[in-house]
């Protein structure tokens, strides 16, 4: 058989919370993504400028990672954590339902954020939920879990391209900077949304206004994702937790202990006792602020800074990669034609989705730290090989492939290779989830002002300064993980 019984015994026991948790990862992916493709309708529909827009992107990433750094704290017990899930999930609903009555930029950009602190707080709970019910065999179980964002970021755009309009609304100004460009350029050629938006120079007073019809598209969206939340209230029915159902709360931890019976015997009821003295798996803030973590090892901490050090490196890889390698192609001396260019993002985020589906058999085979070697040092090799061949378009098609493979599961490997250094006893899924997060923000402002500044060019060797650094961070991981194994060694 390919997967053996105890996984599947172990799914199964613990299928309809697994079930759960990987839906409200669908509804963090379709939140991500449908900003791309509507962000020419939503400013016609705001009266904004492009520059004013983009904004609302900010706002949404950067409540986002407040969301990742706090959404630890409902983990206490698992009513808290599902009823966190359950608001989280719902609020995104109806923030897709009211986005086309947001006639201001303003009002949009607080929607937006919103957003970000449920899918922040998404992000953080069902990462940390998978990791405590499954534990050592967790890595299979966060490679699904990570499927379903590519999943959820693959159907929105495709929801929202009949409704796009096919003409822009005239508010652009003509000395937008060089990245302002780009990103209309990319909305307006790419595959997902491929309309033949012209910018005309002409008056318009006379020419006759096409009435907007993607709020219909929101609306869809809203529905689409409503059965997720009411999947998380009948969860919570079904463990008792209603108000309105007899029976007292069970803590998440009641839930674990069953699910590792088949695993480590009688080793599971010291498990709360061992959580609540590293402090758990908290929020960002309670973990730095807990007194228990005096007395520990340096290499327990350089785990988690080193671990979150090496996404800050990846993640931000992700969020340059697919925010401007349009902007490569389209300039010397790729110098691609913008509709070709235009399908680039859509290979690496399909490359990403592919990636995680593939990594599912594949983390049930090999040890997480065998498949991180494996992807970083391929991410860096692709880069490098992009760096070399940086005339030859075909390459730039199969590299952007490659590197959407490589880098799509590191983040989930991460998270079960520091969680199984730590016995499960830190706060590695708060703190890796928080400095992805960073990583996306500060890598794709970082990158965009080079390129801006230094030329197209300077896109690959950020990346290859970026996946080089990540690389040597990780070797140093590897090495801290010798040394907290001698520490636990010497004290058993």
């Amino acid at each position: 058989m390919f997967i053996d019984e105890r996984i599947v015994t172990l799914f199964k026991r613990n299928a309809h919370h697994t079930l759960t948790y990987w839906s409200v990862f669908f509804s963090f992916g379709l939140c991500i993504a449908f900003l791309g493709p509507t962000i020419l309708d939503l400013q016609c529909q705001t009266n904004s400028t492009l520059s004013q827009i983009t904004w609302v992107f900010f706002s949404q990433q950067f409540c986002l990672l407040i969301g990742s750094s706090v959404g630890g704290v409902f983990k206490r017990t698992l009513f808290s954590a599902l009823a966190a899930l359950f608001v989280s999930a719902l609020l995104i609903s109806v923030i897709f339902a009211i986005i086309p009555v947001c006639n201001n930029v303003l009002i949009l950009a607080i929607a937006m954020a919103v957003s970000g602190l449920a899918m922040g707080v998404i992000d953080t709970i069902a990462n940390i939920q998978l990791v405590t019910i499954y534990q050592k065999d967790s890595a299979i179980f966060l490679q699904a879990l990570h499927f379903f964002i590519g999943f959820g970021a693959l159907v929105s755009p495709l929801i929202a391209d009949p409704f796009l309009s096919e003409t822009g609304c005239g508010n652009h100004t003509g000395n937008e900077t060089e990245i302002m460009h780009h990103f209309r350029s990319m909305l307006r050629y790419s595959p997902i949304a491929e309309h033949n938006i012209t910018q005309s120079h002409l008056p318009h007073d006379g020419v006759e206004k096409e009435e907007p019809i993607v709020q219909y598209a929101f609306w869809i969206m809203a529905l689409i994702n409503l059965p997720v939340p009411i999947a998380v209230l009948f969860l919570m029915y079904r463990e008792n937790l209603l108000p309105c159902c007899p029976g007292s709360s069970p803590r998440l931890l009641d839930k674990d202990e069953l699910a590792m019976e088949t695993q480590q015997g009688a080793e599971g009821p010291d498990l709360e006792q061992k959580e609540h003295e590293a402090g758990g798996h908290g929020s960002i803030f309670s973990c730095c602020q807990n007194d228990n973590l005096h007395g520990l090892p340096v290499s327990f901490f350089m785990i988690h800074i080193l671990g979150g050090m090496v996404l800050f490196m990846t993640d931000g890889i992700v969020g340059a990669y697919a925010g401007f390698v349009y902007t490569y192609a389209v300039a010397p001396p790729m110098s691609l034609p913008n509709k070709t260019a235009g399908y680039l993002a859509s290979i690496f985020w399909g490359a990403i989705t592919a990636g995680r589906l593939l990594s599912i058999p594949l983390s049930y085979r090999f040890q997480p730290v065998r498949l991180l070697v494996f992807n970083l040092a391929g991410a860096f090799v692709t880069v490098l090989m992009l760096l070399i061949f940086y005339t030859s378009s075909i390459f730039l098609f199969v590299g952007t492939c490659l590197c959407g493979l490589f880098l799509s599961s590191i983040f989930p490997c991460m998270l079960a290779y520091t969680e199984d250094i730590l016995d499960y006893q830190g706060c590695a899924t708060s703190v890796l989830v928080t400095s992805a997060g960073m990583g996306e923000i500060v890598m794709q402002v970082l990158v965009g002002s080079i390129i801006q500044t230094e030329g197209s060019y300077s896109f690959l060797l950020c990346g290859m300064i970026i996946a080089c650094f990540g690389f040597i961070l990780f070797f140093g991981l590897l090495l801290f993980h010798r040394m907290h194994r001698n520490y636990l060694t010497g004290t058993s």
